[in-house]
This record gives C-alpha cells, structure tokens and sequence, in this order.
C-alpha cells in the first residue's frame, strides 16, 4: 500500500452477526500497526477497522479478533501486508500532479541524460508506489525523453516498492480498466499501452518497454532497506501525511541518505518537510533538493 493510504470512513461496518472487535483487540491492532507501519489509528475508526478485518478473518478461517490478534503475535510479517490492505485504501492515479512530471521532463531528465549518457546510471525510486501508476507514469515520461535525446541505451530504472501485496499485483499485471487512464492523453495511450479485445475490451495493458524501465518489489518504509542509492530522485508523495513528527524525520532522514547532494525529494500536494528536516531546500511546488553537504 502507499503509506499514506487513506481511511474510508463510510465503508467497513462489520456484518449482522458478525465477530466484533473488543477494546482489547482494538488497542493491540493499534499499536501493532503503528510499530510496523507507522499510521496512527484514532478511536474512531475502530468499527472502520471491524468492517474491514471481518474479511481477513473469514478468509482465514478465524472464529474471533481474539484469534487475529494472536495470528499477528506469532508471526507479525506473514499476516502484515494483508492487515495494511484491509485497513486502508489506495488513491492514486496516472500523471497525478502532473507538475512533477512536467519538470523531470523539461528539465530534470535531459539534465541527467546529458551528465550520465557516457557512463552514467538513472535511478528513481517511487516508494509508496500502490497499483502502480505512479512509476508506469514515469517510466512513460522517462522512455520520451530517453528518445529524444538520444540515449535509448543509458542504464535507467525505476524502482516501484509498496508493502500491500495486493496493490503489487495489480501493479506488475500492469492492466487497467480503461476510466484509469483517463489522465493519460490520447497519443501515450496509443503509444504506451496495449488495449484489449473481447472481454477485456474496456483494459489496456501497459507497454513490454514501460515494464523493462520498473522494478517491483516489497518493501515496508519502516524496516531495513535494501537498496543502496543513490537515487537521483525518490517520489514518496501521499505517504507521510498520516505518520507522526517522529516518523517523518525518521523517514526523511534516511531519504537524504540515499539521494547525492542535489538530489530530489518529491511529496504530495498536503505534505510538507517544514520545521522536520534540514537537509533540503524546497525548490518547487512540493519538490525538494538535497543540499549539498
């Protein structure tokens, strides 16, 4: 899931009949997913919480929370990607705040082809990445200015990682119902993905070129990362809104340690490193650079 996946407040009423979470159970699953996803759950989504973890207990096969609850307490990771996907939702969209796009196209992309093309590497981690139109945008973006500056053959990749095992599905099918493309224009839709017949005639599958530039791959924000760096840019946008003030430093700390000196940070539209880190400058709507050391 993107970390900052968002509570649907109408949804999730536990079934007539249903188990029901007492408070017992309701405070364990709060501290749980705070400590290995660092979203806060407050009192009042508790019956959003019910609603939607009935499911998980009937597909496996549970008779109450009290069973959940102990599932988690012996193996936390195996039920973990699961529990993030029961209890959020994932809002995201192609060429969603189409500012960033528009600057690593006029001007960040060429920039790096041209520093990079003798010898160089491109990296750009989507962190958060969901369903995955975030890094297929782009790769999109990244694949146009490849061509036209001639550097087809530079070694760039974009890394796409989200802890929700159902959103990383969707992500590496790379198939989508055609009214989620409706913020691709009509040429890149011609251009980048492949529209299907028959019964798959209202889907379009992204391009084989746009699935050669990304790399999918579980990862939770917060535990140990596998990767290296550098990034040249990392997209964590629509993921620290719901982390608290400790979180956040935590997590843009350790964003500074994979990007190079005057690398970029990108946020979403209602995220903010204010008064949270000073290893950035704040160089555009919701971009950041690394300052240099």
């Amino acid at each position: 899931m993107t970390m900052a996946a968002t509570m649907d407040n109408s949804a999730g009423v536990a079934a007539m009949g249903g188990p029901s979470l007492g408070t017992a159970e309701f405070e364990f699953l709060r501290a749980f997913v705070y400590e290995q996803c660092g979203i806060s759950l407050g009192e009042h989504k508790r019956q959003l919480v019910q609603g939607r973890l009935v499911r998980r207990l009937r597909a496996l096969k549970l008779q109450d929370f009290q069973a959940y609850c102990e599932l988690l307490r012996r193996d936390p990771q195996q039920e973990l990607g699961e529990l993030a996907s029961a209890i959020s939702t994932n809002v995201t969209a192609f060429f969603r705040e189409s500012h960033h796009f528009d600057l690593l196209a006029d001007e960040l992309f060429p920039r790096w082809i041209n520093e990079k093309k003798n010898g160089g590497r491109l990296r750009i981690w989507s962190a958060g990445c969901a369903t995955g139109e975030e890094p297929y945008t782009l790769a999109m973006v990244l694949a146009e200015a490849l061509e036209k500056h001639g550097a087809t053959q530079l070694d760039a990749k974009i890394l796409a990682t989200d802890l929700s095992p159902q959103a990383l599905e969707t992500a590496r099918k790379g198939v989508y119902a055609l009214e989620r493309l409706e913020g691709v224009s009509a040429e890149r839709r011609r251009r980048w993905f492949l529209r299907g017949e028959g019964e798959y005639a209202d889907y379009a599958c992204v391009n084989p070129r746009l699935r050669e530039l990304v790399s999918i791959l579980p990862l939770n924000l917060l535990h140990d990362w596998p990767m290296q760096g550098p990034f040249d840019a990392i997209f964590c946008r629509n993921v620290v809104i719901y982390f608290d003030k400790p979180t956040k430093q935590r997590l843009f700390q350790r964003y500074a340690g994979l990007l190079p000196d005057g690398g970029y940070l990108f946020l979403g539209h209602s995220e903010s490193m204010y008064g949270l880190n000073d290893s950035f400058d704040l160089i555009g709507r919701t971009v950041y650079r690394k300052r240099s050391a």
